[in-house]
């Protein structure tokens, strides 16, 4: 159980550092870059791949890419804490598993029984209710567009990490390492950029939140990697805590400590969140 304790805590740390970044004018560009650099050497340290993951054979499209779209999306993961909150935020990456799931059925054959379908209709329902917002401005339309981004910029990465966990010829610690360097190398030209446009000036305070930021984003990814392979026997319930307990503390830290405001149909579709991450796991204990 201490391991989805931790997993669920870090992965929301993540999303509550996001929310207190503006307020404390860090710069995201900045944290994002020393974020990756983190977790480089750290993940270096922990799974110790040595050089020769440097010559093994790669999936370079796959690493390439999602070199590409893990600073993107973290990115928009800030925007979206920033415009629409943490609990908004949190469900929709929560519930980015919808895409990865239909992309199980279209791109690996995988077999749906009617409880997934099910789960994957309400979990549609879900993602739009739980974005909506009635008032009709530009601020409204931010506060729908990067929910929406960060539903199907997770959804994509997960499909790229289900590729790369396929790929036999090297072990899947190798593998994140390289993406995470790819990555790195992405937000570092970014910065770069910013820097000599005179956007943005290096400051410690930056690198200080980067590493902190770093440091809870890959606990969050070592002690869920941890959960499975403790409970290897039964996926399903690493699933199912997981998604329930992001969901759950996400939606107690933004409404108690933020504030946000949710309206009867976002709670309505928190509902239906909990519900859809309910059928699925149903879907896999019956799966035939």
């Amino acid at each position: 159980m201490i391991l989805f304790i931790l997993s669920i805590t870090c992965s929301v740390t993540v999303s509550v550092l996001l929310k207190l970044a503006r307020r404390y004018h860090i710069s995201i560009p900045q944290a994002i870059t020393w974020n990756y650099l983190t977790a480089i050497v750290v993940s270096w340290f922990l799974y110790q791949p040595g050089t020769k993951v440097l010559t093994e054979p790669a999936a370079f499209d796959i690493t390439l890419t999602l070199g590409l779209l893990l600073p993107s999306v973290f990115w928009l993961l800030a925007a979206s804490v920033r415009h629409s909150g943490i609990v908004r935020t949190d469900i929709a990456q929560r519930l980015s598993l919808f895409i990865s799931i239909l992309g199980a059925f279209f791109l690996f054959n995988e077999h749906f029984n009617g409880w997934k379908w099910i789960g994957l209709a309400t979990g549609f329902a879900a993602i739009c209710l739980t974005v909506y917002r009635p008032e009709k401005s530009r601020s409204a339309s931010a506060n729908v567009i990067y929910p929406l981004l960060v539903f199907l910029g997770y959804g994509i990465i997960d499909l790229l990490f289900k590729r790369m966990a396929l790929i036999q010829d090297r072990p899947y610690t190798s593998s994140l390492f390289l993406a995470f360097c790819a990555a790195f190398a992405v937000s570092l030209v970014s910065l770069v950029v910013l820097l000599l446009r005179r956007k943005t000036k290096l400051q410690l305070v930056n690198f200080v939140c980067g590493v902190i930021l770093g440091l809870f984003n890959l606990g969050n990814i070592v002690f869920y990697l941890k959960a499975h392979r403790a409970f290897a026997e039964n996926p399903s319930t690493v699933f199912a805590t997981m998604n329930f307990g992001v969901i759950a503390l996400g939606t107690t830290v933004g409404v108690l400590i933020f504030k946000e405001k949710l309206s009867r149909l976002n709670y309505i579709g928190l509902a239906l969140a909990i519900l859809s991450i309910v059928l699925i796991t149903l879907s896999q204990v019956y799966a035939v």
